[in-house]
């Protein structure tokens, strides 16, 4: 296994694509309990405990469907090690991109929001294995980071979104283990995940999304100055079982498998279309049935392991 990956686009050589087997809404983490306190849905309550087998079926068929497309396009596909997070009151293995970053041959452990979710690290022992370096971030020490708060735009250049799943004392450790990476901070969304608001699709072309960000470009992140960019003011909102895990912008989170070629939401028809026609882009439209239910789009579900540079 080669881990050598700086950015969202290069060619794919290898990916991790997640599972959701025994996924679980976790009942004694202090911080899920707390967010969940929070949350500004409440038509219905949260839910706890083992999610219902029938979405962790439908949802592992739609993985298998990305993992054998990924495959036909020369992609080497690698699946988390199976673990019980029922039994362990954890959550799933269902989106891999939030728990390691990847910058080259250098896996980074972050402290993530949820402390489950460090149980989620002993089932990627060989990633953990084949890479150059392993740096964990301390816990206990005031930081938080998921790891999908991280756009790679380039070798040297990363945007770090500030919100409740990556904050500044992360951000400023990040500066200083990586000193050679211009890492920008942004303010744009105080949820959690940078993937549902910026989308790279190569070196020059982002989508971005419009409810967050101004068309005007003011708020633009500087390292996306002079790019390309496809603001997307709507999406078609995706349905959910009980309680949604992401809001209906994870229809904009798509994956790029190279610099030409998208995995796209199958109902985001005149993004698509915008996609083709617009930005000379092919697109390979699938299906993630349960990405509002579980939280996680095409982006949130993989993770690069080995791109060309």
């Amino acid at each position: 296994m080669k881990i050598s990956s700086y950015n969202e686009y290069s060619t794919l050589k290898s990916m991790v694509v997640g599972d959701a087997t025994h996924a679980n809404w976790p009942i004694n983490d202090p911080v899920f309990n707390t967010e969940a306190e929070r949350t500004l849905w409440k038509e219905t309550p949260v839910p706890s405990g083992p999610v219902p087998q029938w979405i962790i079926d439908e949802a592992n068929q739609d993985l298998q469907t990305l993992a054998d497309t990924l495959t036909a396009h020369g992609v080497e596909v690698v699946r988390p090690e199976p673990f019980n997070f029922q039994v362990h009151d954890g959550l799933y293995n269902y989106c891999p991109r939030d728990r390691l970053l990847v910058h080259g041959s250098i896996v980074v452990d972050p402290a993530m929001m949820y402390p489950c979710r460090d149980m989620e690290l002993q089932c990627y022992h060989d990633i953990l294995q084949a890479a150059d370096q392993v740096i964990t971030m301390p816990r206990a020490a005031g930081m938080v980071l998921d790891a999908a708060n991280i756009l790679r735009v380039t070798q040297h250049k990363w945007l770090f979104l500030e919100s409740a799943s990556g904050n500044r004392a992360a951000y400023e450790w990040l500066c200083n283990q990586f000193p050679d990476v211009d890492i920008e901070l942004c303010n744009f969304y105080a949820g959690v995940h940078i993937d549902s608001t910026i989308v790279a699709l190569n070196a020059d072309q982002f989508v971005v999304n419009g409810s967050r960000l101004d068309s005007n470009r003011k708020d633009l992140p500087r390292h996306l100055k002079g790019k390309e960019i496809f603001f997307v003011d709507q999406v078609v909102a995706q349905g959910f079982y009980q309680y949604p895990y992401a809001s209906k912008w994870i229809g904009l989170n798509m994956l790029s498998i190279d610099p030409q070629t998208v995995i796209v939401d199958a109902k985001q028809e005149a993004m698509i279309q915008a996609l083709e026609q617009g930005m000379g882009m092919t697109v390979i439209p699938l299906e993630l049935r349960h990405s509002r239910t579980l939280g996680g789009g095409f982006h949130c579900v993989t993770l690069d392991l080995h791109r060309e540079p």
